[in-house]
């Protein structure tokens, strides 16, 4: 569909820049993930960058969907109108959204740029919108911006390319004083075309890149991110596309040049482990956490501020790197990746590809304690902490870790339905069998995967698993954060919840009343086993309770217990 073009840099803008910048990288994706050979070799560039942007736009599709229920209407379109955003929410939400979704090197770096930009273009009140000279500023101080959260800046990478734009727009906007129209257009043409012609001339600045015959893949993403921008003001993208291997493509599976160079030193060797956070720190505290990681590793990239930061670092004792953030503040999100198997830190000879798995199940889970139970199970897991849904490039992402050619995906989500349908059928071109069992609760899919038998033929398998799910009723029992109307009347923030199937049936003071009335409700149809999952601030007791009402009122029901660990509700139910 054509994008209608923007004049100024709005919150429209924004939006439109945010959503044509996630298509580009998903067309670019594994182009950009083929020619990933530094800092690391290990070939998610394209995927890092587009996982940060999804994140982006999320969070900048939340202000205007925000503002449109305030204003009563559908969709909020413009943003000048009937209450619409301002450029100032648009352009923090993005900064925020890509700020906590930022995923490796590239991605955290590009978090920077856009909050360096945002930094500017919400400065001095809250403008309706910003012309090209704004523009211009706002690409320098995120250039700048970035340049600052790398501990060694490397030449020859994203932070170049960056730099390369910022020049060419200060050149571009120094005829564009009067604001005269389309200037935004000249600044957004003049940067991508700098970032274009300086990606064309990393090979010579970083050996690795010379040796692998390909331009630096940050700077690849970069060169994407910026083309999308000058379509949002033409309403076409620009061309020629930016050459990735000027010289000789790096096959996949054969990167044997790119292993040549790991560490910023360019060094054969390098840390074992990629370790990123979020953390809520205090400033002071963060400048100690950067001296303290810089002497543990390499690639060191701390972005954010405002009490809040994304820390990413390439170390060999990943715990000490945890612990580190734990010193500075509250360090969670925590991922830790282990650098192995075709990466820039195995020879050629270790470099061998893994038979893929004939069948695999991924599945969303809310708590570290169900991950566990999944995992112990067989299944590859995706966490979804509370509040912090997984985008659907993670569920992507975790489908192809699964690496299988037929994959079963268990969303345990009602809200994931959509997600998960969209990673499904990006898998789907990717030549992967798929599967979307609807599960709208983790414990549907614990029903679902205590059926799974991979020796079945597909499809008999995928209608095993979809029958015990559903076959499964679920409940929860969670705290209400608001007043608000329910099917069981107003509750109050404060109150205890009690859902059934999704639909709010109790709303008590008593947490072990709740569930009890709960369970009752759901053991009236019937049932012959009993599946409680306990989250960390429910009470000890509750499940003592909810067992001995099982043994002493419904006799020929089983009774099974896990621990969830910080899964948003206190207490999850099925009856299957």
């Amino acid at each position: 569909m054509a994008q209608v073009p923007q004049r100024f840099f709005d919150a429209l803008a924004v939006r439109t820049w945010c959503g044509l910048s996630l298509r580009a990288l998903g067309q670019a994706r594994e182009e950009i993930d083929a020619i990933n050979v530094y800092p690391v070799a290990d070939g998610d560039t394209g995927t890092n960058l587009y996982l940060t942007v999804e994140s982006a736009v999320a969070a900048v599709e939340a202000v205007f969907a925000a503002h449109a229920v305030d204003a009563g209407e559908p969709d909020a379109e413009e943003p000048d109108a009937g209450g619409g955003p301002s450029l100032a929410d648009a352009v923090g939400a993005m900064a925020h959204g890509a700020l906590i979704g930022a995923r490796g090197n590239s991605g955290t770096i590009l978090a920077q740029l856009l909050r360096g930009m945002a930094q500017v273009l919400t400065a001095g009140g809250e403008p309706a919108h910003t012309d090209g000279p704004g523009l211009r500023l706002a690409l320098r101080h995120a250039a700048e911006s970035a340049r600052q959260a790398v501990a060694h800046p490397v030449e020859g990478t994203v932070l170049t390319v960056a730099s390369a734009a910022a020049d060419a727009a200060d050149d571009a906007a120094e005829g564009t004083e009067g604001g005269a129209e389309g200037d935004c257009e000249a600044v957004a043409r003049a940067a991508y075309e700098g970032a274009r012609a300086a990606l064309a001339a990393t090979p010579g600045q970083l050996p690795v890149l010379e040796r692998a015959g390909v331009v630096d893949a940050g700077g690849h993403g970069l060169v994407t991110v910026l083309a999308a921008l000058v379509e949002t003001f033409t309403g076409r993208a620009p061309g020629p596309k930016p050459v990735a291997v000027p010289h000789a493509r790096v096959a996949h599976g054969d990167e044997a040049a790119a292993g040549e160079c790991a560490t910023e030193e360019g060094d054969e060797s390098g840390p074992a482990f990629e370790v990123i956070y979020l953390l809520e720190a205090e400033d002071a505290a963060v400048t100690r956490l950067r001296q303290r990681l810089d002497a543990l590793g390499d690639s060191l990239v701390v972005v954010g501020g405002d009490g809040l930061w994304n820390v990413h670092v390439h170390v060999d004792d990943a715990g000490a790197a945890v612990e580190a953030g734990v010193e500075a503040g509250r360090p969670y999100r925590i991922r830790i990746t282990h650098f192995g198997h075709g990466d820039a830190h195995t020879s050629a000879a270790e470099r061998m590809p893994r038979e893929r798995a004939q069948r695999a199940v991924v599945a969303v889970v809310p708590g570290e304690g169900l991950a566990g139970l999944y995992t112990e199970a067989g299944a590859t897991t995706v966490l979804a902490r509370p509040g912090e849904p997984p985008a659907s490039g993670e569920l992507v992402q975790a489908v192809r870790r699964a690496h299988a050619r037929e994959v079963v995906l268990l969303p345990n989500d009602a809200e994931l339905r959509h997600t998960a349908a969209a990673a499904a059928e990006q898998a789907r071109t990717e030549g992967i069998r798929v599967a979307l069992i609807p599960t709208r609760s983790a414990v549907q899919g614990i029903a679902a995967l205590a059926v799974h038998e991979p020796e079945r033929r597909f499809d008999e398998d995928v209608v095993a698993m979809t029958s015990a799910a559903g076959a499964t009723r679920h409940a929860e029992v969670a705290v209400a954060e608001r007043q608000s109307w329910t099917t069981a009347g107003i509750c109050q923030a404060g109150d205890v919840l009690g859902l059934v199937d999704g639909d709010v049936a109790v709303i008590g003071a008593d947490v072990t009343e709740v569930a009890a009335t709960v369970l009752d409700r759901m053991l009236a149809a019937g049932g012959e086993l009993v599946t409680l999952v306990l989250g960390d601030e429910a009470p000890e007791t509750v499940t003592a309770h909810l067992e001995a009402r099982v043994r002493g009122a419904y006799l020929a029901v089983d009774t099974v217990v896990y621990r969830g660990g910080r899964q948003g509700s206190l207490l999850l139910i099925g009856v299957e």
